[in-house]
């Protein structure tokens, strides 16, 4: 029994701390992807671009198109970390090994992926902005819309996760689970929340869709970091209507919950986990 509990105190130790570096992780993407490209235009006036420069010029210069090389193959490291691991062969093989730890595994090889991403990206300021909003009013008006709507959309995004189960999510609720001998989380859920869950685990496309392109200027490398994740998303999720139904059923019924509270205790002995 001593060294049973030894192993669910270590398990428990390492899932812990994988959840610490993927929480500092996320807080670091939120500053990378958003706010640090918000508050580089929050003047209106942003020196990430080169406006002055021909695109048949910049298109041309060897730093222009190293940097998007070397941002390609960040990105292209990313989804390749983030499909390899999630492919069933390797998911299997992983489970075999390391057990209970998979879904630590997986979450910290993605943190990982994400800080190497963050400490080599290339930007490019050799070249024209896609766009770029710079008259007054709107130059200072519209870096705070965008602001706005990036702190509301990360905050939609928090929820969702919550929602969805974040010790799950993040393997915490696994490890804990085999240590007191209750088996795999997901098989607590129901069918179709199993069903849900293979096709997506994480449902903030839209979200992180607006958070992608919603910018005050859009420069090259942006453009490729938004356009990469955004059909990176658009390829990845295999929802389809009975996903849909199911979610629509969800969403009513916790409208149900919050419109009549007093019938809440009542009704969830009813429900099974989802």
């Amino acid at each position: 029994m001593a060294s049973v509990g030894l192993r669910g105190w270590a398990l428990c130790t390492v899932s812990l701390l994988n959840s610490a570096f993927v929480f500092i992780s996320g807080a670091d993407f939120i500053r990378f992807i958003s706010f640090r490209a918000i508050y580089h235009n929050i003047t209106g006036d942003t020196t990430l671009c080169q406006d002055s420069i021909p695109w048949s010029v910049a298109l041309q210069d060897s730093s222009v198109l190293g940097s998007l090389f070397v941002d390609l193959g960040l990105l292209a490291l990313f989804i390749v970390q983030h499909s390899l691991l999630a492919w069933s062969p390797v998911k299997h093989a992983l489970q075999s090994v390391l057990g209970t730890l998979n879904r630590t595994a997986y979450c910290f090889t993605t943190a990982l992926a994400l800080q190497i991403i963050m400490r080599y990206w290339q930007a490019v300021t050799g070249a024209p902005c896609l766009w770029s909003v710079r008259h007054a009013p709107w130059s200072i008006w519209f870096p705070l819309l965008c602001f706005s709507l990036h702190f509301l959309c990360w905050a939609i995004i928090c929820s969702i996760l919550m929602i969805f189960d974040y010790p799950e999510l993040l393997g915490i609720k696994q490890v804990y689970y085999d240590c007191l001998g209750l088996g795999d989380p997901l098989s607590h859920k129901s069918p179709r929340a199993q069903r849900l869950l293979s096709h997506l685990r994480h449902p903030v496309c839209l979200e992180l869709g607006v958070v992608l392109w919603l910018l005050p200027a859009l420069s090259l490398d942006r453009l490729l970091l938004a356009g990469t994740l955004s059909t990176y998303l658009a390829l990845a999720h295999s929802l389809d209507k009975q996903d849909l139904a199911y979610l629509c059923i969800q969403l009513n019924h916790k409208l149900q919950l919050f419109a009549e509270p007093h019938q809440g205790s009542g009704d969830a002995s009813d429900h099974k986990e989802e």
